[in-house]
């Protein structure tokens, strides 16, 4: 199976290497910076004999070269600055990503298609316009990443282990992510028999800023080391057609009473891709904030129409 990264930078290149490391038969490095790709390739590669495993990876500037791709994950784009929202990338980005899309249709046709650019929602939204595959092939990222932020703050909070924590998010991936208390289970005990409402408000808060906190820390660029185990997760349950259940930004149909929208919600990833939307039984405080949060990201898809 041949898998695409498009962007070398952090979270492109440390994706190459956990899938690498993964056992995935051929993994590729695409950026149009010249020999970033090609040295970051060079580079993984001269560490198969340190870690005594035999993976392939490629590295080009060419965009030809995702021909035959199964996967294809789409990293490319400017990254945020302190202060910065991801709302605020929307525009740079688009055209960045109608390349790219122009290009995966061209050369690779049948792909499953990954995004990770932000603002993530979006991007996947305008991803599946250029493209015009069908929903289940293309999707983002997004709130897996969001999840993992959450059952390691809950970690951190109860001194548990981070493995023995199901957590739940679902909206958008930003300020209108919906972390949820009820579905998130500590060895299947809801986290809400752990600790009370205020507390969880606050894990809460600290979840939807988690992605700032860092960025603003870093002073240049956004976190790599979690999106990249992310990505890499989504692209081994296709890979090994594992059928697992992960939060993905998908295009609604319906589920949720939502239309029309790329938003995160739990589905089953396989072989093909996203092949089952799941629709948990939310009451109607968490319908009425995933309803919200998906019509504000109509509303900001709204501005992109002038470029499709």
């Amino acid at each position: 199976m041949k898998v695409a990264i498009i962007g070398a930078g952090n979270v492109g290149s440390l994706t190459a290497m956990r899938l690498a490391q993964e056992g995935l038969d051929e993994v590729l490095l695409i950026d149009i910076a010249k020999g970033l790709a090609k040295g970051k390739s060079l580079d993984l590669e001269d560490a198969r004999d340190i870690v005594k495993q035999n993976y392939r990876v490629t590295g080009s500037d060419d965009m030809s070269a995702v021909k035959g791709s199964d996967i294809i994950v789409i990293t490319a784009g400017l990254p945020r600055k302190p202060g910065m929202t991801r709302e605020e990338l929307l525009s740079k980005n688009a055209s960045i990503i109608k390349d790219v899309c122009a290009n995966i249709k061209k050369y690779a046709p049948s792909s499953i298609v990954i995004v990770v650019t932000n603002p993530l929602d979006l991007m996947t939204r305008y991803a599946l316009d250029v493209l015009k595959f069908s929903p289940e092939r293309v999707f983002g990222m997004g709130i897996s990443l969001d999840a993992a932020r959450f059952a390691n703050l809950i970690s951190a909070e109860l001194k548990v282990s981070p493995v023995d924590i199901d957590a739940c998010v679902i909206g958008s991936h930003g300020e209108g992510m919906l972390p949820l208390s009820r579905f998130t289970n500590i060895k299947g005990v809801c986290l809400e028999e752990f600790i009370g409402a205020e507390k969880i408000s606050e894990l809460v808060k600290r979840t939807v800023n988690r992605g700032a906190e860092i960025v603003s820390l870093l002073g240049s660029g956004s976190a790599f080391f979690a999106p990249s185990a992310a990505i890499a997760a989504m692209v081994k349950f296709i890979a090994k057609d594992e059928k697992r259940t992960i939060g993905a930004s998908v295009y609604a149909k319906g589920e949720y009473g939502l239309n029309g929208v790329c938003i995160g919600l739990p589905c089953r990833l396989g072989r093909k891709g996203i092949e089952e939307i799941i629709e948990l039984e939310l009451n109607k405080e968490e319908k009425k904030a995933l309803l919200e949060a998906a019509e504000r990201l109509k509303e900001q898809y709204k501005t992109l129409s002038v470029q499709k």
